[in-house]
């Protein structure tokens, strides 16, 4: 993957957490839609990613698939997957996208 092609990748990914946003704005927040039972609050993540997840995100972020990114680190496919659900609940993100976005504001990705 050339720099051109990163950077059009990069550019998709920052457009997609752009309309998050803008629609995350027009909605209320998940607090006020969810009733918890007992006056239980959301949870909040209780850890920050680690290496081998930011690892993972970094390479979500230049486009590669759960097969390819398992090659590159020598994981199963399982692994990968694992590691990216695990992404997507430490970030609160929806989306692979989304969690790249997260990862470019939070500062885990360069």
């Amino acid at each position: 993957m050339d720099a051109a092609q990163r950077d059009e990748i990069l550019m998709r990914y920052r457009e997609h957490a752009q309309r998050f946003q803008t629609v995350a704005a027009r909605r209320a927040p998940a607090t006020e839609l969810i009733e918890f039972p007992s006056g239980a609050a959301a949870s909040e993540p209780e850890h920050a990613p680690t290496a081998r997840e930011i690892e993972v995100l970094q390479l979500v972020s230049e486009g590669l698939v759960n097969r390819e990114i398992g090659d590159r680190l020598y994981l199963s496919e399982e692994t990968v997957k694992s590691h990216v659900r695990h992404l997507l609940a430490k970030l609160q993100a929806r989306s692979r996208a989304h969690a790249v976005a997260v990862g470019f504001r939070r500062g885990l990705l360069t």
